[in-house]
């Protein structure tokens, strides 16, 4: 898998940040991690090979690809 960094919206070159599989055009998105009991309760279909981020609206809004 070759990945291709699409854009972030962090200032010091943490997360969170966007990445394209070049193969595919499958996004990957790099986040915090979900960790509240709570909020992971409300997911559904989660299988165990899963995990969730979260990304700001700005990020998607900015540099998500349109198509």
């Amino acid at each position: 898998m070759t990945l291709r960094f699409i854009g972030t919206t962090s200032d010091n070159g943490n997360c969170p940040t966007l990445y394209e599989v070049v193969e595919t055009g499958d996004i990957v998105v790099q986040g915090d991690r979900l960790t509240d009991s709570e909020n992971l309760a409300q997911l559904r279909d989660v299988k165990d090979s899963e995990s969730f981020v979260v990304i700001p609206r700005d990020l998607l809004t900015r540099f998500a690809p349109k198509e």
